[in-house]
This record gives structure tokens, C-alpha cells and sequence, in this order.
């Protein structure tokens, strides 16, 4: 298993179930990580999001998106 002491598991080698508990701990620390995180800390953080979410986009192609989440002319209004 790929793993260093900053960031955890390759993106790739996690189950689904843990790459959306990784996806869902990093977003709740989001703002706290932007507001008092030291420059390293957040591109540490940036760095990490970025993996795991291009990781969840490559396993969920075609995810189910809410038109209600779409801008209107996104969404054919």
C-alpha cells in the first residue's frame, strides 16, 4: 500500500466506502483547514481533495447529478 504520513492511502487503493469517509472528513475540514491551517497545511489539504475527488469521478463516471444543482441554462431553462 502506497501511504506516506501526510496523506494517507493512495486515492486508488481505497474501497469506495472509505474513499467517500476520506471525500466526507476532508469537506468538514474544509474551512477550518482555509481559515487557521498554515500555507503547507492547506495545500497539503488542496493537494489531497484534489486526488480523492478526480479519484470518485473516475470510479462514478456517470454519477447521478440533481438538475436542481444545475445553473438554468445548464439545466434547459
Amino acid at each position: 500500500m502506497t501511504q506516506d504520513n501526510t496523506t494517507g492511502p493512495g486515492p486508488g487503493e481505497l474501497s469506495d466506502e472509505d474513499l467517500l469517509r476520506e471525500l466526507d472528513t476532508l469537506h468538514s475540514t474544509r474551512h477550518a483547514t482555509l481559515r487557521h491551517g498554515s500555507d503547507d497545511a492547506l495545500d497539503a489539504h488542496s493537494r489531497r481533495q484534489s486526488e480523492l475527488e478526480q479519484e470518485y469521478l473516475r470510479r462514478n463516471p456517470a454519477r447521478e447529478v440533481d438538475p436542481r444543482r444545475l445553473r438554468p441554462e445548464r439545466a434547459g431553462g
